[in-house]
C-alpha cells in the first residue's frame, strides 16, 4: 500500500502545512523492539518506505527474535539499524556472530552502538568505544553512538559532563578516520531551547558528527513521565511536570508539536544547524506515532537502496 496520496495534504484556510516542519520531518527514523513489531500486520501501511527503523535490543532478547525482526523489515524496503548494547555482549567472538547473522540473513550495514541500560556488563564490553575497536564494523556503511542532550548520570556521576565529552571527542577522532557514516543518536527529551544550546556547544567543542535528535512520539502523559523517570530524562522532565498541573490538558495525549516546530524553525533560520534529523521514540504506539508524522508531512527523504 503507497502512502504517498496520504503524505501530501491539501491546504485550506484552517489547514496551512508547516513546511520548515516538513522538512525537518524528511528522512525520519522510528524505533521498534521484536514484541511491538509483531503487533504489526504490515509495516507498509505505516511508514514511507527507505525509512531508518531501529531494532532496539533489550536485555533479554533472543538474538533469534532480532535478525528476525530484521529480515521483516529489510525484505519490506526499510533501512535496518540494530542497536549493539555493549553490555549485554559477552565476547568479540559474541559481536562477530551477531554482525554475521545480520548481514546474512537482513543484509544489514548500519548500526547503533551504545553502552546499554545493565548495570554490570556481561562481559568484556562496556562502552561502544569498545565494539568500535573490534574493527568487526569496517564493513558497515553508517555506524550511530549515542548522544545525551541532558547529561548521563551513569557515565558522569557527578553531574558533570567531562565524561561524555571525552568520549564524544573519542567518537569524533574515530569518525575522522572512517568510511563510515556516523551521527548522535540522542535521548528522548521535551523541550527545544535547552536542546539547541546543546547543540551549539558540541559545534563549539569541535564535534561535528551530525545529530540525530531522540523526539518522544505521542502519548499520553502519564506514560511519558513514567518512561522520562526510567530512561533518566532530567531537566526537560520539568515540561511534562508542569503540563500535568495544568488540568486543560492533563487528560489530552502529549504531542511533540511544540518541541519539533521551535526546532524546525531554528533550522530554517539556521541551516547549518547540526541537528539534521528527527529519531522518534514510539512511546505511545508505533501506530500512533505514525500516524501522527504521515499527519505532519513526514516522509522518508532518501530510497531504500541508499544509506
Amino acid at each position: 500500500m503507497s502512502l504517498l496520496p496520504f503524505l501530501k495534504r491539501a491546504p485550506n484556510a484552517d489547514d496551512t502545512p508547516n513546511t520548515a516542519l516538513v522538512s525537518f520531518l524528511k528522512d525520519y527514523s522510528i524505533e521498534v523492539m521484536p514484541r511491538t513489531a509483531e503487533k504489526i500486520a504490515d509495516f507498509r501501511e505505516l511508514l514511507p518506505a527507505g525509512t531508518r527503523v531501529y531494532i532496539a535490543h533489550i536485555e533479554g532478547t533472543p538474538i533469534g527474535d532480532m535478525v528476525a525482526t530484521a529480515s521483516r523489515l529489510a525484505a519490506d524496503g526499510y533501512r535496518v539499524m540494530p542497536h549493539f548494547p555493549a553490555r549485554i555482549i559477552k565476547d568479540k567472538a559474541t559481536l562477530a556472530d551477531w554482525i554475521a547473522r545480520y548481514q546474512g540473513e537482513a543484509d544489514v550495514n548500519q548500526a547503533l552502538l551504545l553502552a546499554g541500560g545493565v548495570d554490570a556488563p556481561h562481559g568484556v564490553f562496556e562502552s561502544s568505544m569498545q565494539l568500535l575497536d573490534t574493527g568487526l564494523f569496517g564493513d558497515f556503511e553508517r555506524l550511530h553512538v549515542a548522544g545525551h542532550p541532558e547529561g548521563n548520570r551513569d557515565i558522569d556521576p557527578d553531574g558533570s559532563d567531562q565524561n561524555v565529552m571525552d568520549a564524544l571527542r573519542w567518537k569524533q577522532r574515530f569518525a575522522d578516520s572512517t568510511d563510515a557514516q556516523m551521527a548522535l543518536a540522542t535521548q528522548f527529551a521535551f523541550e527545544a531551547a535547552p536542546l539547541i544550546r546543546w547543540a551549539d556547544a558540541l559545534k563549539d567543542a569541535g564535534i561535528t558528527i551530525p545529530i540525530h535528535i531522540g523526539i518522544a512520539g505521542p502519548a499520553k502523559l502519564q506514560t511519558l513521565i513514567k518512561f522520562a523517570i526510567a530512561c533518566g530524562v532530567g531537566p526537560s522532565l520539568k515540561v511534562l511536570q508542569k503540563r500535568a498541573m495544568d488540568v486543560t490538558k492533563l487528560l489530552l495525549p502529549y504531542e511533540p508539536t511544540e518541541v519539533l516546530n521551535s526546532l524546525a524553525a531554528h533550522k530554517a533560520a539556521h541551516p547549518d544547524f547540526n541537528i539534521t534529523h528527527v529519531h522518534f521514540f514510539p512511546l505511545g504506539g508505533i501506530k500512533t506515532n505514525a500516524n501522527w508524522a504521515i499527519e505532519n508531512g513526514g516522509a522518508s527523504a532518501i530510497p531504500a537502496a541508499q544509506s
